[in-house]
């Protein structure tokens, strides 16, 4: 396996290829990338997953031809090369010629497209996991990589000999459901993958005599907690049995739900008002309901005084209103009184009504611009953040019609587009300055999003937003394992009432890239605490753990689960409600739940089948 890339997606991508897959690594990084990130890599896992990993470091130019000389370098360690571009020649040197995979996980997305089609020339058989923000762009660019393999192959990309299928993959759109999940639910984290679309919910140990509802299937169990609320050392432990489920009495777990989405998982949030009513001010609404009610009561006594018809008692005061009715010269006192009247709250509606024209043409007039959080807003989500994260997740949360404040202090993000035309409240300025988050409602507010590249920013905007409201849901990007760890632990133990989760975008994306590189579909992951449960669609064709074997038989504790079977023919979907007698067939297409070890054995064994063949 061959990885490129310029930041921490590609060293986490490479720890997870060879800890959990046990794959040979080139890593292929530029020169200023070697002395920061190797060391995250080793934090990326476990020491005993990684104890038989060595690095080999090479310097090299890749531009001008020479390039890494390894020295010493043990089968299935990760080698580290230096190149300052994925250019023909640093590819070559990388071995793409000889590799089963290529990820491109550039943070240009002009770098991956430019080397994907380099190396499709180099190895039409290999297979491409490309790394693309530009989503429209990423669909027309795999089916080009994969007519360009078919042609060059001289049959289907993804035919039975070999797999050089193109993924295209975002971290942004893989990260953002889990993020955007974490902010409106606490631990309950949402997929959704075309028509799929689940929920994995966090439920409280069941009582004595209570059997737990395992919903769909028990995806984990929880680590235990102590008294004071604070997770244990153990870990959760996931993809459980029965029996496991059973015994683990005092741990919460977390079960797989299918839904339909019904409704905002938020209250509208108070001061949210319609499109119309927003043109004008609250005290301007009231001015205008004010003289509405008045011409009512001067039209109904002008019948009572009159006996004339409603409708032309209704007529005369608004032309009485308005001054271009008649004197009523020989009419009764009463008549005249309340046409005197009429002609006073005319005079009065006037200001008003210019008022009015004067707000509607600022409003139409900064249309375009960004809008501000409105007075009164409560319930809504404060998103820290637009850059390619940030905006990702406000478009998820949009899609749910969640009410969101924005906060970001570059005026030239790439996420400010997405709010000005999605309507969303920005506040622009910088969260550590006072008054900011006080800006975005925070004190009314639901929960704290923050998904800045910075986990400084991110940390001190969480202090300062527990400061204001102590039982505030908060959840922050933050890279680093070891200080993320460290800050989950220290705020759940100095606020235990409240819901608090750290995120690492990275840690969240590479499962997803990693097994797109072992050639299957991943639709997406969970993370349970700080590990992650993937979901996968795999064929059951050529996987003895799965080929002839009943779903119950298949199922496999702590490795992986079979939940659905894709249905073929005129209505195609996904069945759930699949008994344990169920023989899966060779034809038949499963989405199974896997930890990463899990998903690696089963796909592994494939794999070296398929290499011996």
């Amino acid at each position: 396996m061959v990885v490129c890339g310029d930041d921490g997606l590609a060293h986490r991508l490479a720890a997870e290829l060879r800890g959990v897959y046990g794959e040979q690594v080139t890593l292929v990084v530029p020169a200023s990338e070697r002395l920061v990130r190797p060391p995250v890599v080793v934090r990326a896992r476990s020491a005993s997953a990684l104890l038989d990993r060595v690095v080999t470091r090479a310097a090299g130019r890749a531009g001008n031809g020479a390039g890494p000389v390894p020295t010493g370098e043990p089968p299935g360690g990760i080698r580290l090369m230096e190149a300052a571009e994925p250019s023909e020649t640093a590819l070559a040197e990388a071995g793409v010629e000889r590799a089963d995979a290529l990820a491109l996980v550039y943070d240009d997305d002009e770098t991956n497209i430019r080397a994907a089609l380099t190396a499709r020339r180099l190895n039409p058989r290999l297979r491409l996991v490309l790394r693309l923000y530009n989503r429209r762009l990423g669909q027309h660019i795999e089916e080009l990589l994969d007519q360009a393999a078919a042609l060059a192959s001289g049959g289907p990309a993804d035919g039975t000999g070999f797999d050089a299928s193109t993924t295209v993959l975002s971290d942004a759109d893989t990260a953002a459901p889990a993020l955007a999940a974490t902010a409106l639910t606490g631990t309950s984290k949402v997929l959704q993958t075309g028509g799929l679309l689940l929920r994995a919910v966090e439920r409280p140990p069941a009582g004595d005599g209570v059997s737990p509802d395992p919903g769909l299937a028990t995806l984990a169990l929880l680590s235990p907690t102590d008294s004071a609320g604070a997770a244990g050392d153990q870990g959760p432990t996931l993809l459980p049995d029965a029996a496991a489920v059973r015994d683990g009495g005092g741990r919460a777990t977390v079960v797989l739900e299918q839904v339909s989405y019904a409704g905002p998982s938020l209250p509208d949030g108070r001061g949210v008002m319609p499109w119309f009513a927003s043109l004008f001010s609250r005290r301007l609404r009231w001015s205008l309901a004010g003289m509405v009610g008045c011409v009512v009561a001067l039209a109904v006594a002008l019948w009572v005084v009159t006996r004339i018809h409603p409708l032309s008692a209704f007529y005369l005061t608004l032309l009485d209103l308005f001054a271009i009715d008649d004197p009523a010269i020989g009419d009764s006192v009463g008549r005249q009184i309340l046409q005197l009247l009429s002609g006073l709250a005319g005079l009065l509606l006037l200001p008003v009504l210019l008022a009015a024209v004067l707000e509607a043409l600022g409003t139409f007039r900064t249309a375009s611009s960004l809008r501000k959080p409105p007075r009164g807003l409560g319930g809504h989500v404060v998103l820290l953040g637009l850059g390619k994260i940030g905006t990702r997740v406000l478009t998820r949360l949009r899609e749910l019609n969640i009410p969101v404040v924005c906060v970001e202090s570059d005026p030239e993000a790439r996420g400010l587009a997405t709010a000005r035309r999605l309507r969303v409240p920005v506040v622009l300025g910088d969260v550590t300055q006072e008054g900011v988050l006080e800006a975005a409602k925070i004190h009314r507010a639901h929960a704290l999003l923050a998904v800045t590249s910075a986990d400084t920013t991110n940390l001190e905007a969480v202090l300062y937003a527990r400061a204001v409201r102590p039982d505030l849901r908060v959840v922050l990007r933050l890279y680093d394992d070891d200080f993320a760890t460290a800050v989950y632990r220290t705020l759940r133990a100095a606020h235990p009432r409240a819901s608090t989760r750290s995120r690492s975008v990275s840690h969240l994306a590479a499962p997803a890239f990693a097994g797109a590189m072992m050639g299957r579909q991943i639709l997406g992951a969970f993370p349970v605490e700080r590990r992650v449960l993937l979901f996968a669609a795999v064929d059951v064709g050529g996987h003895p753990q799965l080929e002839g074997r009943t779903v119950g038989e298949a199922f496999r504790a702590g490795s992986w689960r079979v939940l659905a079977r894709e249905e073929s023919g005129d209505a195609p979907g996904l069945v759930w409600d699949l008994p344990d007698t169920y023989v899966l067939q060779a034809s038949d297409r499963v989405v199974l739940a896997a930890t990463r070890r899990g998903l690696a054995e089963l796909l592994g064994r494939r794999g070296r089948e398929r290499a011996g063949t």
